[in-house]
């Protein structure tokens, strides 16, 4: 055995002489390339076609300078970075998803795109990794910022007329905070106020008054009950909720079926070509229909026609304040929850003009009260429902009596309804999984959005409008580059079409 052992390493000493005598030269010449000094241009070294060059060539980065200008001093203290390198650098990030920042300055030191970008030359010390953070804390932090940066990038789409607002599709995704579901704390918590509580109250009032029955009276704290009763000094109602001692302002989420964890909830609106139009975030354990408003806000007056979401919109709060404002909600059908073996609520027909309730054994439901949700309650008879063949499949009531709700804004459901069912509709709702649901899956698996390393909400909304920021301006570079300057030009001639007469316009477009 020894004597195989010996053979062995002869063999392997004797084929690697032989691979050295084969390849000398080449080694050599590697050797020589690494130690060769040659003049250069940084501009020739970045292909022409290459992802950074389209964008710097697509928008005038300088009007970041405008944007920053009271933050910084002219006449005292050390020269500051500049402004313009201080944004492109976590552009770069969120560009090309890289996980951190310090990974992100290891990268531009190697990359010659990077340096090019930066305006860096190879010789030049790139900036330690906390020079942003530092910046941000100091100069960037309670400011809007990085939401300007987005919306200043969004008119560049705008001016080539690229954006159609008249459809917009608007959903939510979770990004996994930097938050060990571990280390949490339970606190007592009031709930937030709905944005439609005033005028809600106001009209159930109103309705209350209309049947004959007083108004409600505002819920007050007894003294004397203690504080696990749910009651606070301002009459607000009080939850117990998961608080992450890591990150406080995420929301504890449920993820799938069976695992839970602290997150973000990213709100976004797009149009049907995949422009991002706004987006909001809140903490994770927010629903949908609360957090909207502080979306529909940003993106009510750009001229929207029909606004498509998922049934997580579909409440009459969100219905009523579409159709107000003269817009058409296009939200899907949304299952009853009703238990196995009962009747569903369609079965039981609503007569508007003796406002009440038939149900199936055509008996009658009278209007008993309009509670502080701000939902009708039509009650039948139990004594007429007591023999009635239909009970086990009506009512569990020991009283026999059966409860059927109709919400004060029920008829803009009903209205949303009619709308789902016109023809074209429903073509138009499945380009959701075209639209926003496609941004959110580039967003996680191209641009690092799926978690985040951002302690905070302000952080995280940082993050959240570089990365769509950088999408938006991705997408118009590629489709200038493609257009090109000539097709750019015409783009950007159509946006006075409408201001000329028509022998105006039919030299403009044949130019």
């Amino acid at each position: 055995m020894p004597y195989l052992r010996d053979f062995s390493l002869l063999f392997w000493y004797n084929e690697s002489i032989k691979i050295k005598a084969v390849f000398p030269m080449m080694t050599q010449n590697a050797d020589k390339k690494r130690e060769q000094i040659q003049m250069f241009c940084m501009d020739d070294l970045v292909p022409q076609d290459h992802l950074l060059r389209l964008i710097d060539q697509a928008i005038d980065w300088s009007f970041i300078y405008d944007l920053v200008i009271d933050k910084y001093s002219a006449d005292n203290g050390r020269p500051s970075m500049d402004p313009v390198m201080l944004i492109k650098i976590p552009f770069i990030q969120y560009l090309y998803g890289i996980r951190s920042m310090r990974q992100t300055v290891k990268e531009i030191e190697v990359n010659v795109a990077y340096r090019w970008f930066l305006g860096l030359e190879m010789m030049d010390k790139v900036p330690h990794f906390s020079t942003f953070g530092k910046n941000y804390t100091r100069r960037f932090k309670n400011t809007d910022l990085f939401e300007q940066i987005f919306s200043r990038i969004l008119q560049e789409c705008y001016k080539y007329r690229l954006i159609d607002p008249s459809e917009v599709f608007v959903d939510a995704t979770h990004v996994k905070a930097r938050a060990n579901s571990k280390k949490m704390r339970k606190r007592i918590a009031d709930e937030e106020a709905l944005f439609f509580e005033e005028q809600l109250k106001k009209e159930i009032n109103e309705d209350r008054e209309a049947h004959g029955k007083k108004p409600l009276k505002e819920k007050k704290e007894d003294p004397k009950d203690p504080p696990s009763c749910g009651g606070s000094s301002d009459g607000k109602e009080e939850k117990t909720v998961k608080e992450s001692t890591t990150d406080p302002e995420s929301g504890w989420f449920r993820k799938g079926e069976h695992k839970n964890v602290f997150a973000y909830s990213v709100q976004t609106a797009c149009d049907k070509n995949g422009w991002i139009l706004g987006y909001s975030v809140n903490p994770g354990n927010q629903h949908d229909s609360r957090t909207f408003k502080s979306l529909y806000d940003k993106i009510k007056d750009i001229g929207i026609q029909t606004l498509v979401a998922d049934a997580g919109y579909k409440t009459p709060a969100i219905a009523k304040l579409l159709l107000d404002d003269g817009i058409t909600p296009l939200l899907p059908y949304k299952r009853p929850m009703t238990k196995d073996g009962f009747f569903k609520k369609t079965e039981y027909v609503y007569d508007e003009y003796f406002d009440c309730y038939v149900c199936p054994n055509d008996q009658v439901l009278a209007y008993h009260t309009t509670n502080r949700s701000g939902y009708r309650e039509y009650k039948s008879c139990g004594i007429v429902c007591e023999g009635c063949p239909y009970l086990k499949q009506c009512t569990e009531s020991r009283d026999h009596v059966k409860v059927v709700t109709r919400h004060i804004w029920e008829p803009y459901m009903e209205k949303c309804e009619d709308i789902r069912h016109t023809i074209g509709m429903k073509e138009v709702y499945a380009q959701r999984k075209e639209t926003v649901e496609r941004l959110f899956g580039t967003a996680k698996e191209n641009h690092g959005l799926r978690y985040t390393q951002m302690i905070g909400k302000a952080r995280m909304e940082m993050k959240v409008g570089l990365t769509f920021a950088c999408m938006n301006l991705k997408k118009l570079a590629k489709m200038i580059a493609r257009k090109g300057k000539r097709g750019a030009q015409k783009c950007l001639l159509l946006i006075k079409y409408t201001l000329f007469e028509p022998k105006t316009r039919k030299t403009l477009l044949e130019c």
